[in-house]
């Protein structure tokens, strides 16, 4: 299933329910996307049917915790000049960094330099298992990433996390290890990879985390970005007011949102 959030047209409450043949079916037994996650209930929404591009998606849902992995991409590493790490780099945003699929960003004021991360994002369920996936843009302010120490400030600040279009569940991602990402700043391909390039798969980054951390429904794994990133390019590209970035992964879909 894919499991959404939107607004009607005419802008009234948003909905939970389902993206399927290109609608929006609103689940009318009262079930939320999280909900959904927890029970993987595969039945049908049958509630009010909007036509897709007549509906708002908005943010899947807010997630209580947004875990990031930094320097995941083999050729990512390289093109930082970075050796592979030797275990997942984690860090947090915070659960306001979450935005719809269509943004926009805010790029705080102290920030110069904005940059994009088109990433996989893990969706947990119940019990710690894997209940779905995503796609958003780990949006990363260089400049503070930088200078201090914890990223914070760098990688949490509000909007900064986009994602969607809505949650894919695991039944309908045969293998997730294998997916072609593409990023595009205002049309241009940034990113080109699969996610075959990780360097932690997907089962060894859900147990490193939850060595220490108990994964609750709902929470968020951003899995890392491949190269192409605007802070390695010659020179350096970063995102300015105005710019469209768009996130696409095979089977997926894709976000786009702009720079505010």
């Amino acid at each position: 299933m894919k499991l959404a959030t939107f607004l009607p047209p005419g802008l009234g409450d948003p909905l939970h329910g389902e993206i399927r043949a290109g609608q929006a079916i609103a689940f009318a037994d009262g079930s939320t996307v999280v909900g959904r996650l927890i029970s993987r209930d595969p039945t049908p929404a049958d509630g009010v049917a909007h036509a897709l591009d007549t509906v708002t998606l908005l943010a899947p849902y807010t997630p209580r915790a947004i875990f990031g992995i930094g320097l995941n991409y083999l050729a990512h590493a390289r093109e930082q000049g970075a050796e592979p790490p030797e275990r997942p780099i984690v860090f947090l945003k915070l659960p306001t960094s979450a935005t719809a699929p269509g943004g926009p960003i805010h790029c705080p004021e102290v920030v110069q330099r904005l940059d994009y991360e088109g990433e996989l994002a893990v969706v947990m369920g119940a019990d710690g298992q894997v209940a779905g996936y995503a796609v958003a843009d780990d949006v990363s302010a260089r400049d503070l990433q930088r200078r201090e120490p914890q990223w914070t400030r760098a990688k949490g600040f509000d909007t900064s996390c986009p994602f969607g279009p809505w949650v894919t569940t695991v039944d309908e991602v045969p293998d997730p290890e294998d997916l072609g990402l593409r990023t595009w700043v205002n049309g241009e391909l940034r990113q080109d990879a699969r996610t075959n390039d990780l360097i932690f798969s997907l089962p060894e980054i859900v147990a490193f985390i939850g060595e220490t951390c108990t994964m609750e429904p709902g929470d968020l794994i951003l899995t890392g970005t491949p190269s192409g990133v605007g802070m390695a390019m010659d020179p350096p590209r970063f995102l300015e007011s105005g710019d469209v970035v768009r996130i696409e992964i095979e089977t997926l879909g894709g976000i786009e949102h702009a720079v505010a």
